[in-house]
């Protein structure tokens, strides 16, 4: 047993010694990892603490000098009607975009790939590509330049004899307008992902579905769906563990106080909570409490994607 080990950490070591250029390599996405992700892991202790920054020589020293309050702010934001009523915005709007959005990439990406003229096929994915490299300051200026009260569509709405619409104002149609702009943006690069995985599926497969008299819709159901369902089970997760954590720079952006009531989701109103009102403790303490939640609802959809489906990311 001793001497299997042994063999092992010197297996390790020889192939240390060989490829230490990787090693290095993970240098620069260690430091980065230790300095954005784990470093700042010690300002979650203001959840817990009645924080003021002036009780320090700088705002670390403040922290460690705070007094405990234990889940004092817990239970002050679980008593807050505001709360509930993020949480249900945070809900509904990034669950109207995983209904909605997730299915449209797997559609495109299927259809593109039955396009034979490489040329049209290429255009047609950099357009549709391109507007993922935009920030949500200019697509916000785009669209206010189309759905804006004076813009393109409500002015060919007036003229053919209607009324004009508040795409940014009226609550009624607020969240629509932010699930159409998310798949403008994010359907071409979500495409991408979905169409490189279709290339890599065994062209013999419908080569032989194709000689067992298998249509062009039998070959999608049963070669290109299953070979790209891992990526989508994948994919799915990601979007379920990320519900409450999704959507803040383009809310931010796009919305404005006459749409709060339906806009405001959890990561906009720990903003106006820290930065806005400096009330650090209760915006930590609602930080921390989204964190926890998406965790737990990516290993829930993990540990069920693996009893149903057989796939998983770990």
């Amino acid at each position: 047993m001793k001497q299997h080990c042994r063999q092992e950490k010197k297996t390790f070591w020889q192939y240390f010694r060989q490829n230490w250029v990787l090693y290095v390599m993970l240098i620069p996405g260690l430091f980065f990892l230790f300095i954005y992700k784990f470093l700042p892991l010690y300002g979650t202790l203001i959840a817990f603490k009645d924080y003021n920054i002036f009780t320090g020589n700088n705002p670390l020293d403040a922290i460690a000098k705070s007094p405990w309050v234990g889940f004092e702010h817990f239970r002050r934001l679980f008593s807050s009607d505001q709360f509930f009523k993020v949480l249900k915005n945070t809900l509904i709007i990034n669950g109207m975009k995983i209904l909605w959005l997730f299915p449209v990439p797997i559609i495109t990406a299927i259809l593109l790939n039955e396009i034979k003229a490489k040329t049209y096929k290429a255009i047609t994915q950099t357009v549709i590509y391109v507007p993922y490299f935009f920030s949500w300051v200019v697509i916000f200026g785009i669209f206010y330049s189309l759905f804006g009260s004076y813009g393109i569509v409500n002015t060919i709405i007036t003229k053919t004899g209607g009324e004009r619409i508040g795409f940014f104002t009226d609550p009624q149609v607020f969240r629509g307008m932010l699930v159409f702009s998310e798949g403008w943006k994010e359907v071409g690069y979500n495409t991408i992902i979905y169409l490189a995985t279709i290339t890599a599926i065994d062209p013999t497969l419908y080569e032989a579905a194709k000689i067992d008299g298998a249509n062009k819709w039998l070959q999608i159901w049963n070669i290109t769906i299953p070979g790209i369902l891992p990526t989508i089970v994948l994919m799915l997760i990601l979007k379920v563990g990320n519900i409450l954590t999704t959507g803040f720079e383009q809310v931010l952006v796009f919305y404005n106080p006459s749409v709060y009531d339906v806009a405001d989701i959890i990561q906009t109103y720990v903003y106006r909570l820290g930065i806005g009102q400096m009330n650090f403790p209760l915006s930590t303490a609602l930080g921390l409490f989204n964190s926890v939640v998406a965790l737990i609802l990516i290993v829930s959809s993990n540990a069920v994607s693996r009893k149903t489906l057989s796939r998983s990311i770990w």
